[in-house]
């Protein structure tokens, strides 16, 4: 389960009801309205900030949704870097993303779907107007496809991705490979070790590779373009220098490990020295990737040559970053092997002496983003707090983080000078542009205001925190969000969100697949009938924000303090909260929070009905059904024929003689995290009980269920379950 991601994917859209739109709910004295997921599906996802060298412009990729064609397109959007009115940069239909400017701020590249597979583009960009100058034109042609590009800050050369057959030795093999894979009558595979299928996908045993390809060359040629120029491949020792342009895509990274290493977003793991000489890189090179969270920093020359390893962690370590001065290299580091939720402490690489350090190592929070100031000497960093992510300062001298402002703050980018852009969400709304200048501690300020409009309109209830006492009698922070239209004389039924992870946390961000706003208001046709709900988080023991220890909890104890912690949590909302329903309360969650809906089900009665999406039903089957078999191992401390009792213990499968409360089942048949047979043994086990129950079942989802007309469906089967049994 990467269960650090807590989220929730359900079945296959019927046609007929993906042309039926629901029925918009009453406007209140306010003048306001409910939230509907039509709504949703309207508001524009913006992606992380990228600033102009000169400090004039902010580029970015934001998601269009097309609900009745299913579908999302990226498009590019430019904002002038103090502010005011975005506007698309190019007005093609293709779907387009990841825009990065050179660094003399000329030219820009980015993805584009304008072919299949994706290939890099690049285009002149006039500094003054903010406007795209002539035709964009294909830097990539090679047949595996790009993605990911950065430019070298000597503004020579480009970097990006390609998935390859590692053994091959130019494109020509690649193309071959997959054709005879694609025109094969035989579907079947042979594998011989571990992972042999990884989150949504089976290998193709293929890598993720870093190639590099003259950027001077494709200022003003197409390489590559032409149908009998097709580009391949240089070997890795082919003579270049920086007066030799590379005018076919190099492999830099040509063994059968992958670079970087499967992840599901976030900063780069690689990066390029200021000088444009060196690229840094994230690798796993253990022998079984299934087993090992070992990620390891290395460097190699761009030039071409041997790669050297430079972390020394047997834990995770990624996301190299170069200083500007080009004298230290930082990255995120965890201390401990086999273990994905390990704090992460930053390291700086001393390059000319070879030797690095830990910033701040006794400090107790986890690093997120973060981004060097252009002096060198400081790091600017988010890390997740209480229900928020904060900015802090980060000075290279040892001293303890300072926090500089208060919000859930990703993607931190500097610009010309000590201006700081980066994304801010919150409960009420999705990711915008921020910006504040961290030398001169100035307020934070939006730059892009792309929903605005739209949420003006809409009846958004604020997070409200409380805390009570937990297992072991410690602090436990929970949130609260109320409905709309809220009448503290009326009374509620509740929606008991339990989050993923185990090792995740609710706060005050912005999530698409289990928004509490939604939840609050339910489905619009039963809205106006009884008010919507209050929705109810629990950052029970094990989640992150809250320091090492607590998150360490849970491994060894997923039914113990967690469940304590959600049972006391619940007592004190019913005994603190007059205008909660107390015999009308339902529990939904998934991957640890489907977990702990199955193990509810056999530990108490007293909610009305559960939800269960993506969860552990048998922790055995689990282990063996499973890609990444280091988390199995780390949280039941070692494999099941090692810690027979421990998974017994807390396996929920062996408690079913327990279960009588109404269950909604939800499963992918594409999630290797999580197997879809654990959905289905859930559901046969509560059918063969003859516990009321329905299974909704997604053919084309994995762990998430990411299509427009699924997800619409995923919420109102949702939602339709809880008013079953918890509607007036």
């Amino acid at each position: 389960m990467h269960w650090k991601i807590f989220v929730a994917s359900l079945a296959i859209a019927l046609s007929t009801f993906a042309q039926t739109p629901s029925p918009s709910p009453s406007v209140n004295s306010s003048g306001k309205r409910p939230f509907t997921f039509e709504d949703m599906m309207k508001l524009k996802r913006v992606s992380a900030p990228i600033p102009s060298p000169d400090g004039k412009w902010v580029v970015f990729d934001a998601v269009d949704v097309d609900l009745e064609a299913n579908t999302k397109i990226s498009h590019l959007w430019i904002v002038p870097a103090n502010g005011g009115e975005s506007r698309r940069l190019s007005q093609t239909p293709n779907h387009e993303e990841r825009p990065r400017f050179s660094p003399d701020g000329t030219r820009l590249i980015w993805t584009s779907k304008a072919t299949d597979p994706s290939q890099i583009w690049m285009c002149d960009f006039d500094t003054e107007s903010g406007v795209l100058k002539g035709k964009p034109h294909q830097v990539t042609n090679i047949s595996t496809g790009a993605d990911g590009a950065i430019w070298s800050p000597d503004g020579k050369n480009i970097v990006f991705l390609s998935v390859v057959y590692p053994d091959c030795k130019d494109d020509a093999c690649n193309k071959g490979r997959d054709e005879e894979l694609k025109n094969s009558k035989v579907k079947a595979k042979i594998f011989t070790k571990l992972l042999y299928r990884h989150w949504n996908a089976f290998t193709e045993f293929k890598r993720s590779h870093l190639f590099v390809v003259s950027a001077e060359a494709n200022a003003d040629r197409n390489i590559g373009v032409s149908p009998v120029r097709t580009a391949g491949f240089q070997p890795a020792d082919s003579p270049t220098s920086g007066e030799t342009p590379i005018l076919q895509p190099r492999d830099l990274t040509p063994d059968d490990h992958d670079v970087p290493p499967f992840n599901l977003g976030g900063q780069d793991m690689y990066a390029i020295s200021p000088d444009g000489q060196e690229l840094a890189y994230t690798s796993n090179i253990d022998e079984i990737e299934a087993t090992s969270t070992n990620n390891e920093i290395f460097i190699v020359p761009i030039a071409g040559g041997a790669s050297k390893k430079i972390s020394t962690s047997p834990g995770n370590d990624n996301t190299p970053l170069y200083s500007p001065d080009g004298h230290h290299i930082a990255w995120r580091s965890m201390a401990r092997a086999g273990f994905e939720a390990d704090k992460e402490t930053l390291v700086i690489y001393q390059r000319q002496l070879g030797q690095s350090r830990k910033l701040a190592a006794d400090w107790d929070r986890s690093v997120a983003s973060f981004a060097w100031l252009p002096d060198s000497k400081t790091i600017i960093l988010s890390a997740e707090d209480r229900g928020e992510s904060p900015l802090y300062s980060l000075a290279l001298d040892g001293s303890q983080p300072t926090e500089l402002v208060r919000l859930h703050a990703d993607d931190l980018a500097f610009g010309a000078s000590t201006e700081l852009f980066f994304t801010h969400m919150s409960i009420v709304a999705p990711n915008e542009i921020w910006c504040t200048d961290v030398a001169k501690k100035t307020q934070p300020i939006a730059i892009t205001h792309m929903n605005d409009a739209l949420l003006s309109q809409i009846d958004m209830q604020p997070l409200e925190s409380f805390t009570f006492k937990g297992a072991n009698n410690e602090e436990v922070q929970g949130f609260i969000i109320k409905p709309p239209g809220f009448d503290p004389a009326k009374k509620y039924p509740l929606k008991f969100l339990i989050h993923g992870g185990p090792q995740g946390a609710w706060g005050n961000d912005w999530t698409y697949r289990w928004n509490a706003g939604l939840f609050a208001v339910g489905n619009p046709e039963s809205f106006r009938g009884q008010g919507g709900y209050v929705v109810v988080m629990i950052n029970f023991h094990g989640s992150t924000g809250y320091g090492q220890k607590f998150t360490d909890s849970i491994s060894g104890d997923w039914g113990g303090k967690p469940f304590v912690d959600l049972m006391k949590g619940l007592d004190y909302v019913e005994k603190t909260y007059p205008f909660v329903d107390k015999t009308r309360e339902a529990a939904l969650g998934a991957s640890y929070g489907g977990y702990m809906a199955n193990w509810l089900l056999g530990h108490t009665n007293r909610f009305k009905c559960i939800v269960s999406h993506d969860g552990t039903f048998n922790t055995e089957s689990t282990y063996g059904t499973t890609e990444e078999l280091w988390f199995a191992e780390w949280e039941f401390k070692g494999p099941p024929w090692q810690q027979r009792e421990l998974y017994r213990k807390f396996s929920p499968h062996l408690f079913a003689d327990k279960f009588k409360t109404p269950t909604l089942v939800v499963h992918g048949q594409l999630d290797y995290r999580l197997d879809v047979s654990e959905g289905f043994q859930l559901f046969t086990t509560l059918q063969r009980l003859k516990v009321p129950s329905k299974m909704l079942y997604f053919p084309d989802e994995g762990h998430w269920v990411l299509k427009p007309q699924n997800s619409r469906l995923w919420y109102k089967t949702v939602n339709d379950w809880v008013d079953q049994w918890c509607g007036r």
